[in-house]
């Protein structure tokens, strides 16, 4: 081979890598809009006129790059998941980490998980600020539990794969399989290295557990709002109730959200019909405010357990009762995630989860990005290995409401 054709053949070769780098960029906007274009939502407006600008030239531009695609690139082409992961990355342009756009199947999968029952080794877990995947806590009575894995471990790889730097749904995606086979994890435990091989099997979540302790006081732990969640919290507290609970707490920590309604359908066990639980406000500057409409069934004196991983319809929950001092908040400043998201279907199945409001307390505080403060703080005390567990918080919730 002759110099000059050395030169050309280097030549064509960067030409392919930048123009496979532009399309990364460029197909996600033409490739979103085609689909969404040609696909019918429940509520669509139109484009405004700098929209549609943009999208044409897009368009005339990406033909371009299609073209040298197909005389360069040496891959195979899936049309269909290069559709599904730019129209992904379109959604993830938006710079909003709670909007997503999901397949059929996706949505399929998250809907079969807000219901409670899935294959996977039964694990609650959350991203924390660094961008770390942490265990919140392994499912009582789950193949992670009997494994011996621990609420703050931090997930580093999954079957030998580093999955830092992946969100929550990725990695889940990961961990989840096929009843009966087994799933290797590395994490890291104060600061050591840890392997785990874990036994996938179908999982029931029980959204809500009960206790009574000393002194008439009942427990309620809310481990997520996923669906059915509020009823469960009301049978769990009649039979407390049925016990004479006279007193009530109500646990929040590590719970981090879920569906809206379920938490307002607790709301309204206990605030007063007419009384405000909820302000929102959308991309309009509209505001809704949702008021209590039922009756009062849960009337005593009550404490909830907040800490850093209570977020979402956690903290719509204890924003509500705060406000409106029905309990106590006791614990660590919550979360901050204070803004909901509406699911869109479109006709292929698939679905767009966008961010379509911002929610404040009933006097008005926001809670996006800042959290709540609780009214009586107490941190969690980090025990020595091997030593014998105290939840402060607990025992303060407890003395309150002895």
């Amino acid at each position: 081979m002759s110099s000059y054709e050395k030169k050309q053949l280097i030549y064509k070769f960067i030409l392919c890598v930048v123009f496979v780098a532009c399309i990364t960029a460029v197909i996600t906007f033409y490739a979103t809009f085609t689909k969404v274009e040609n696909t019918r939502f429940p509520v669509a407006g139109e484009a405004s006129k700098d929209a549609k600008e943009n999208i044409n030239t897009i368009s005339s531009a990406l033909k371009d790059f299609r073209k040298l695609i197909d005389e360069y690139y040496i891959g195979d082409i899936d049309e269909q998941k290069v559709v599904d992961e730019t129209i992904k990355g379109y959604i993830n342009g938006l710079d909003d980490e709670y909007s997503e756009y999901m397949t059929a199947e996706e949505w399929e999968e998250y809907q079969v998980n807000a219901l409670g029952n899935y294959v996977g080794i039964g694990i609650y877990m959350s991203q924390d600020t660094a961008g770390n995947i942490i265990i919140i806590e392994p499912i009582e009575g789950s193949p992670a539990e009997a494994s011996g894995l621990k609420s703050k471990d931090i997930i580093i790889e999954v079957n030998g794969e580093n999955v830092q730097g992946l969100d929550t749904s990725a990695v889940a995606a990961k961990v989840k399989g096929e009843e009966g086979s087994k799933v290797k994890l590395k994490i890291v435990r104060e600061n050591q290295y840890m392997d785990f091989e874990v036994e996938r099997k179908a999982i029931k979540v029980f959204h809500v557990k009960n206790q009574m302790l000393e002194n008439n006081i009942g427990y309620i732990k809310l481990s997520t709002f996923d669906e059915g969640c509020s009823e469960e919290f009301q049978k769990a507290f009649e039979e407390l109730k049925g016990q004479n609970a006279q007193k009530l707490i109500i646990d929040l920590r590590d719970n981090t959200g879920g569906l809206v309604d379920e938490a307002l359908n607790i709301a309204d066990m206990i605030i007063p019909k007419g009384k405000t639980m909820l302000l929102t406000v959308d991309s309009k500057e509209h505001k809704e405010t949702t008021i209590a409409q039922k009756d009062v069934a849960i009337d005593m004196e009550i404490v909830v357990l907040v800490n850093d991983y209570s977020a979402s319809a956690s903290e719509i929950l204890v924003g509500a009762l705060k406000d409106n001092e029905e309990a106590t908040i006791v614990g660590t400043k919550t979360y901050g995630k204070g803004v909901i998201q509406n699911v869109f279907s479109l006709s292929d199945g698939s679905v767009l989860k966008l961010t379509t409001a911002e929610y404040f307390t009933p006097n008005e505080v926001k809670i996006n990005k800042k959290g709540i403060e609780p009214d009586i703080q107490v941190d969690e005390i980090e025990e020595p290995e091997g030593a014998q567990e105290v939840d402060e918080q607990l025992n303060k919730a407890i003395e309150l409401l002895q």
